[in-house]
């Protein structure tokens, strides 16, 4: 009798050896904000921060680990890797990936006021050279964002030739899935579905995009443009 709690041991460290697939399914999680939900006011206001990012956020990865613990060829992903194969699975995996990986990044676009940083001098000349100034990138980008019919995001990417451009995207897609119109590395992006700006502005999406600038995070940015430079 007291050899079965030994047997019983190396059973299960053979089966852990074995299988390791069984205990290795990713699981994901809304991270932690670098900010209070009202650190971002008056641009957006505590109440429309806590429910996007407890209700909505947390919604898509809810979502997203139940699609995984389903499907057994994601459950050694990475989150950008289930995007880079996107288009072998259905709308419930791309929508709810795609959802957590934009709100993760869009959370750390963002900054209070007085920690907002600086635009880095290769950002800011990259951007001088393709768009012509600071301001009239601003301008694309918004013009872009107004424009995206329905719901959707707005990005500054670093394309595949390693040049900047602007892009939107509808629902939760982003530039990084396998089959995006234009692919590219995310620099920057705003979330335009109207649940990121309804409480305070309405239908005045375009006043929501000209007062985000004010809570880019410019460090951030700088960061991810060097980042996509080398990729």
């Amino acid at each position: 009798m007291r050899t079965l709690p030994k047997i019983f041991f190396y059973m299960a460290a053979f089966a852990f050896l074995m299988f390791p697939a069984i205990v290795k399914a990713e699981v994901f999680s809304v991270p932690a904000l670098n900010y209070e939900f009202d650190a971002l006011e008056p641009v957006i206001d505590s109440k429309t921060m806590e429910t996007h990012v407890t209700k909505h956020h947390q919604g898509y990865v809810n979502n997203l680990n139940k699609e995984i613990e389903n499907t057994s060829a994601l459950q050694e992903q990475t989150l950008e890797d289930i995007l880079a194969g996107i288009s072998a699975y259905g709308p419930a995996i791309r929508n709810n990936a795609g959802g957590h990986w934009n709100h993760k990044f869009f959370w750390n676009i963002m900054a209070p006021e007085n920690a907002t940083g600086q635009i880095s001098p290769a950002l800011n000349e990259a951007i001088i050279q393709k768009f012509g100034s600071l301001d009239a990138m601003k301008e694309a980008f918004v013009k872009a964002g107004t424009s995206q019919f329905g719901s959707g995001w707005v990005w500054l990417i670093v394309k595949e030739d390693k040049t900047l451009d602007i892009v939107a995207t509808p629902n939760q897609d982003n530039p990084l899935m396998d089959d995006a119109p234009v692919k590219g590395r995310p620099v920057l992006g705003n979330d335009v579905w109207e649940h990121a700006y309804y409480l305070n502005y309405q239908n005045r999406r375009s006043d929501y995009l000209d007062n985000w600038w004010r809570i880019v995070n410019w460090d951030q940015a700088s960061k991810n443009y060097a980042a996509a430079r080398v990729q």
